[in-house]
């Protein structure tokens, strides 16, 4: 391979990219624009055409799996010797070879977690710490390393950035906790994995030997992800580079969403400023979404503000046209899941690989009501970057306090929400939520769902007790543990950077979780914005957004849906269905009116069958009541709520549709292949106008 072989299927402003003269570049690409190409296409035409030497060039990113991609794609442009690297893996391979000539004898080792040196802190300052606030002090000793802060200067930095403490803990407390922690370690004889940035950054400093062998080494320097740079990591870089202009860049300020781990757009923004003389190419094609995905990409960042919106690029699809982005109002957030889980069993009978399918929410905990809603319609799935729910530590230690509250005979009734926070309370639960990010919110939130579920169960089943609801939960459990290889994905936003689908469902797109809550300045504001444009495109072709108007079945509608919806959804001109807007612009329920006459409905029954008692419908009144007696009859059967064996919503669906057969049933939303399973055989034969009569479980 040649040079100019390497210039082949690039598109014009990738080829500016590998053309730019030897010197400052910053390449501001968007999503799905192929900057990972131009950036080993530079290297390999330097390298082709004479003007560099592999050994001599570093390529830093952030992941070691990028790292890799870099190394795989250079290989196969005919490029070998190539330093690719994330900035911690290049900085341990120095450390490690200049710490015996500099310091003497061998680098200290690297302690693989600071859990344990923190717990031992945490008892030498006589703070109490479990192991979600030991996660998070961990997270917060990493933030003030990266941005080099040190113990006695973090309550300022910590007020300057407000950033809030760990746990209850106030900013003098955590400093205290922090200085205990380092001298725990020198007296281990251990660095942490942030150290190694630190100690190689002060090794060259003080070792002018040891800066002279490195930058005789590296003359060609090529930063991916640029905007996601820390201040340590770029000190490091500049010590690197010293006078040495050859450096390139790539990175995108519109997908700066790991700000709470030090990472800051501030590099990007200002390199023009810091390299007048910087060539700026912009990567604007997207190769990976519709234009029906990337103009609603464009619209979420059309009203952003704060500095990372002066380098907004507005994405040029390349891709042909596919199918609109569909918006979808859900009256609670079971409906929603429910809603959800219709639409990918669709998408799945039309041939799209479930692998190939992702749900994005912005809160962990919100990954149960999609867990049940795919265990219950046999949709196969798979949870990134976290456990499953009834897998994590707080949500098994939750159960286990409910199943011994149960065995006590406490609570019950209407009161069952109640006793279930009140259980729940010995596992660190509160009715008012944690200040800030991080494990011990995390925590919170798989607790409060939890207690969010006793109430539905309480709705739903007047008298339910601990009992009813650890029976539920214990179902749930294991309905949701089935092993799965190929599923669809369920993941946070933060966890789906830098991957892609084929269809992708935002859901929970509420104010109070998106953005977020505690997100209470304009850039926190803004970072939640951008946290929505990287969901968005992480689909190539399918894309859905949805929310619930209120959290539990038969709660008010009061939720509003993201402000950064607000003139999107409007413009398409879909409304919700479900709610209407009020001259304020708040979201407000429609009552419920008969869909034949039109008259408001007065009772229950009416409400659930959506028309009034003298108007003659599709629905097969008698066939509703006789699902309902036989449903009453399972549920008592099989030591279950009613609602476990089917809603109302499906029984409803049920008496409309008159199933005739196993695959009309399956077509039914809330009827999955274990509900076959149990009752097809009955609901046929009620259907047809059979007598059926229950069995008793043994």
């Amino acid at each position: 391979m040649n040079a100019d072989d390497v210039l082949e299927g690039l598109d014009p402003e990738q080829r500016d990219v590998v053309l730019a003269p030897r010197g400052p570049v910053c390449v501001l690409a968007g999503a799905g624009t192929g900057k990972t190409r131009a950036l080993t296409h530079r290297i390999a035409y330097g390298v082709h055409a004479g003007q560099t030497k592999p050994g001599q060039v570093l390529a830093v990113t952030f992941t070691a799996r990028a790292a890799g991609e870099l190394r795989t794609r250079l290989r196969v442009l005919g490029v070998d010797g190539v330093q690719a690297r994330t900035f911690h893996a290049a900085a341990l391979r120095q450390l490690r070879w200049f710490w015996p000539r500099v310091i003497g004898g061998e680098a200290p080792q690297i302690s693989p977690s600071k859990v344990a040196l923190l717990a031992e802190a945490a008892s030498r300052c006589r703070v109490r710490a479990d192991r979600p606030l030991l996660r998070d002090l961990a997270a917060e000793v990493e933030w003030a390393k990266v941005t080099q802060t040190p113990p006695d200067d973090y309550p300022r930095a910590a007020v300057a950035a407000r950033r809030a403490s760990p746990g209850d803990l106030s900013a003098e407390e955590f400093a205290h906790v922090y200085a205990a922690y380092e001298a725990a370690k020198r007296e281990a004889g251990r660095i942490d994995f942030e150290d190694v940035l630190l100690l190689t950054v002060a090794m060259m400093q003080d070792s002018p030997p040891m800066l002279d062998e490195v930058r005789s080494q590296y003359r060609h320097f090529l930063v991916d992800e640029y905007q996601d740079v820390s201040p340590v990591q770029q000190r490091l870089l500049d010590l690197w580079r010293g006078d040495g202009e050859d450096l390139t860049v790539v990175g995108d300020a519109s997908q700066t969403i790991y700000s709470f781990t030090g990472a800051t757009p501030t590099f990007l923004l200002g390199f023009a400023t810091r390299h007048p003389a910087a060539t700026t190419v912009r990567l604007v094609r997207d190769y990976r979404s519709t234009p029906q995905v990337v103009g609603l990409a464009n619209r979420v960042l059309a009203k952003a503000s704060g500095s990372s919106s002066s380098l907004r690029l507005e994405l040029v699809a390349q891709r042909p046209a596919g199918p609109e982005p569909t918006y979808t109002a859900y009256p609670d957030e079971s409906a929603e899941a429910a809603g959800v889980a219709t639409v990918v069993r669709r998408l799945l009978v039309d041939g799209v690989s479930a692998k190939d399918i992702a749900v994005l929410y912005r809160i962990n905990a919100h990954s149960e009501a999609y867990e049940e809603a795919f265990s219950e319609g046999a949709i196969p799935y798979v949870v990134r970057g976290g456990e499953r729910f009834f897998e994590r530590p707080e949500v098994r230690e939750a159960v286990m306090l409910l199943r011994g509250a149960a065995r006590g005979g406490e609570g019950g009734g209407a009161e069952l929400e109640t006793t279930t926070a009140h259980v729940l309370a010995a596992a660190g639960y509160r009715e008012q939520a944690p200040t800030g990010t991080g494990a011990v919110r995390d925590r919170w939130e798989s607790l409060a769902a939890l207690v969010s579920l006793a109430h539905d169960l309480s709705a739903a089943t007047p008298g339910a007790g601990l009992a009813e609801l650890v029976a539920e939960l214990e179902g749930r459990s294991a309905a949701q543990h089935a092993p799965t290889v190929d599923g669809v994905t369920l993941a946070s936003l933060h966890s789906a950077k830098g991957l892609e689908w084929s269809a992708v469902f935002l859901v929970g797109l509420v104010d109070g979780v998106l953005p977020i809550t505690y997100a209470q300045t304009e850039e926190q504001v803004e970072e939640e914005r951008r946290l929505l444009y990287v969901g968005v495109t992480r689909a190539r072709e399918h894309l859905h957004l949805s929310w619930a108007l209120a959290r539990s079945p038969g709660s008010p509608a009061r939720r509003q849906v993201s402000r950064f919806l607000d003139g999107i959804v409007a413009a398409k001109g879909d409304r919700p269905s479900g709610s209407t807007r009020s001259a304020g612009g708040r979201r407000q329920r429609r009552p419920a009116r008969c869909r034949v006459c039109g008259r408001t409905l007065a009772t229950p029954l009416e409400q659930k069958l959506r028309h009034c008692a003298t108007c003659e419908v599709d629905v097969d009144v008698a066939l509703f009541e006789r699902l309902r007696a036989w449903r009453l009859e399972a549920a008592q059967a099989a030591h279950v709520p009613a609602f476990v064996v089917f809603t109302d919503a499906t029984l409803t669906a049920i008496a409309q549709d008159r199933p005739t057969s196993v695959a009309d049933l399956l077509a039914i939303p809330g009827i999955g292949a274990r509900k076959l399973e149990l009752y097809a055989a009955d609901v046929l034969a009620l259907v047809a106008g059979d007598e059926v009569v229950v069995e008793l479980a043994e």
